[in-house]
C-alpha cells in the first residue's frame, strides 16, 4: 500500500496492560492486537517483547508460526480463494490465476490502493459450492473466472 500510517502503541498499550501479570497470554494477547490493527505491527513486536518480558524472537516466532496472525496489513475487501480437493478439481487454481490478473497482485498480496487482498487458504468448509471464495467472509461459489472478475469489478464500481 503506498500511505504509511504511523503506528500507535496506545491500543497496544491498553490491551497488554489488560493481560501484565498473567501467565501464558502470548497468544491471545497477539490475537486482540490484530483485532486492534487488523496485523501485528513490528513496532507493536517490540512493545509486546518489552512489557511482558519475552524475548521478541519469540513473539516473532508466533507470529509466523500461526496463519491467524499477519504482518502486513490486508485490503478493505480480503479475499480468500478456497484450494482444498473439491474447489482445486473444480478450477480453483484458475479462479487464482483471474483475481490475480484481475487485480495485478500475487496471491498473499494486497493492491497498491488497499482495496484488495488476495489469499489461497487450504479449506473455507464449503465443498458443496466449489470451486469457492470468500470476501470479507462472504461464499461466492460455482466460481468461473469470469464470475470472479465481474465481482471484483463490480465491488471496484460500488466503491467509485
Amino acid at each position: 500500500m503506498s500511505s504509511k500510517k504511523e503506528i500507535s502503541l496506545e491500543k497496544a498499550a491498553k490491551i497488554v496492560s489488560s493481560f501484565k501479570g498473567k501467565k501464558g497470554v502470548l497468544i491471545q494477547v497477539l490475537q486482540k492486537i490484530q483485532e486492534a490493527y487488523g496485523f501485528v505491527p513490528n513496532k507493536v513486536m517490540e512493545f509486546i517483547a518489552n512489557e511482558l518480558k519475552i524475548p521478541e524472537s519469540v513473539i516473532f516466532g508466533v507470529v509466523t508460526f500461526y496463519a491467524q496472525f499477519r504482518l502486513k496489513p490486508i485490503g478493505e475487501n480480503l479475499i480468500r480463494v478456497c484450494h482444498g480437493t473439491a474447489c482445486h478439481v473444480g478450477g480453483a487454481p484458475e479462479i487464482t490465476a483471474a483475481l490475480e490478473d484481475e487485480l495485478g497482485i500475487k496471491d498473499g498480496e494486497t493492491t497498491e490502493d488497499g482495496l484488495f487482498s488476495l489469499e489461497s487458504v487450504a479449506c473455507l468448509g464449503c465443498c458443496s459450492l466449489a470451486p469457492v471464495m470468500t470476501i470479507n467472509g462472504d461464499a461466492y461459489g460455482k466460481l468461473t473466472p469470469d464470475k470472479v472478475r465481474n465481482i471484483v469489478r463490480n465491488i471496484k464500481e460500488a466503491k467509485q
